[in-house]
């Protein structure tokens, strides 16, 4: 991950921090447009959300105690990620061990670019004017960093990359 943090350039982490701050102090709003995103892209995750019973829409999933518990743990590792820019090495065991839930969950790593394309979509319907080429290139480059190291939990327990 030391080398992922060299790939973000200090313009590029006041870039990420301020748009992160821009969204302000409550997250959960932003991670249910990411969610419902991503259930656009993916509607097969959806089934991965079963809890104790089966939804039958994405607006029940997305309305639950239990996935509202998910979305802001999920919020949770964008600010811990944001928050550690200039030592994002220091995540690196907590993100492989999300990596390898996330799988004995049954996602696939393919999956992490839907989420990915979600995050993406979630900044700029957030942000509005305020999202740029610039600040996406931003997101995209820490996200990928993310993405590899969590994946690394993967190829540990087998699965190749590319499947």
């Amino acid at each position: 991950m030391e080398q992922g943090e060299e790939r973000l350039t200090a313009n590029d982490k006041g870039l990420i921090r301020d748009s992160w701050e821009r969204l302000g102090k409550n997250k959960l709003p932003h991670g249910t447009v990411m969610f419902a995103r991503l259930f656009e892209l993916e509607p097969e995750l959806l089934k991965l959300f079963h809890y104790n019973t089966a939804f039958s829409s994405v607006q029940e999933c997305l309305s639950s105690p239990e996935f509202i518990d998910h979305i802001s743990k999920v919020m949770l590792v964008i600010d811990a990620a944001v928050s550690h820019l200039d030592d994002l090495h220091c995540l690196v065991q907590y993100l492989v061990n999300l990596g390898r839930k996330h799988q004995a969950v049954g996602v696939k790593t393919q999956s992490f670019n839907a989420v990915g394309k979600s995050l993406l979509y979630m900044l700029e319907c957030s942000l509005g004017p305020g999202y740029s080429t610039e600040l996406r290139d931003a997101w995209v480059t820490l996200y990928a960093i993310v993405v590899e190291t969590m994946s690394s939990g993967w190829t540990e327990n087998g699965e190749n990359k590319s499947d």
